[in-house]
């Protein structure tokens, strides 16, 4: 076995991620055979010849070290590695899609028709999925995208610069109409070695309330959440002006930190962040499309509204 190959296998230093996983042409391939059942007939689609899509798969095959497609001259069949292969391949360009998705409105703010504001954690985990679903209905819409907190979006919905935003606050900010889009929930976390990793019971409210902690900037919604479910918050401990970031001081033993359920997901999973449960306090919240008040979206905003709450194509009543 390869010093790079199993779940415990040493890495050399420097070898990054980008020299162990096949790049995105080879996975679109992959995928095409396993759809098709023909390496020819996924060559023909992505518009390659039959030699390279085979020298392709085959070069995927060596960096693996696994054998993904048995070749016969009926067709092209995945093994049963193969199978699993594809079935991870699938979400790694689906990803790639949002990704896509997400940096092509970042492109496009100059010209576009529809500017979108989202404060940082549905910009990051929620609205390139959205996007991604316009562009499929909506494919010529120029979209660009502002991301900050749900204070800066208020701002720039209320001054014009903006024609749909979202936002994590309580409260419906003044000038604007709503329409609650998802529901979430915080969850505080530390590294596995902090000391309240490794208590036997729920945190008390009242001790949250006062330990110092990482946090998001003055006007961010997860922040202003917090403080009003625990009827204040101590000096923060550290403060940051992205969920990445503050997620990153965490995951480093930096101390305890707040964030939204997803945001989370894959740190919780590997274990390097543990949930510490929390009794005596209610940490859910309404995440909200907001708009100036007596301009209903429309139009594209009307669209990208309607996808973020399902198929119906009807927007909801505003709430205020």
């Amino acid at each position: 076995m390869s010093e790079t190959s199993g779940q415990g296998g040493a890495r050399k230093q420097g070898d990054s991620i980008a020299h162990r996983v096949p790049d995105l042409g080879a996975l679109e391939l992959l995928l095409a055979v396993a759809r098709l059942g023909s390496l020819g007939a996924a060559a023909r689609e992505l518009g390659i010849t039959q030699p390279a899509a085979s020298s392709r798969i085959r070069a995927m095959e060596r960096r693996l070290g696994l054998a993904l497609v048995d070749r016969s001259p009926r067709g092209s069949r995945l093994t049963d590695t193969g199978a699993l292969v594809t079935d991870w391949a699938r979400r790694v360009v689906e990803a790639a899609e949002a990704f896509d998705a997400g940096t092509q409105a970042l492109r496009d703010r100059r010209d576009s028709r529809l500017r979108v504001a989202a404060s940082m954690t549905i910009a990051e985990y929620l609205l390139p999925g959205w996007l991604l679903a316009l562009r499929a209905q909506r494919p010529d819409t120029a979209v660009s995208l502002l991301a900050g907190n749900s204070a800066s979006v208020a701002e720039r919905l209320v001054t014009g610069e903006a024609d749909l935003g979202f936002v994590e606050g309580l409260d419906v900010p003044p000038g604007l109409d709503s329409a609650v889009v998802a529901h979430d929930r915080l969850i505080v976390v530390t590294a596995p070695g902090h000391p309240w990793a490794r208590r036997r019971h729920a945190l008390a409210a009242g001790e949250l309330a006062t330990t110092p902690l990482i946090l998001r900037e003055k006007g961010s919604g997860t922040r202003q959440v917090l403080d009003a479910a625990l009827g204040g918050l101590a000096r923060p401990l550290i403060e940051l002006s992205s969920t990445t970031a503050v997620k990153a001081a965490a995951v480093g033993g930096a101390g305890p930190a707040v964030l939204s359920e997803l945001a989370l997901g894959e740190e919780l999973a590997m274990r390097r962040l543990v949930s510490i449960p929390v009794e005596g306090v209610r940490l859910r919240r309404e995440l909200r499309a907001v708009w100036p008040t007596g301009h209903r979206p429309a139009g594209p905003a009307r669209d990208l509204l309607s996808l973020t709450r399902g198929p119906s194509p009807t927007t909801p009543p505003a709430n205020r």
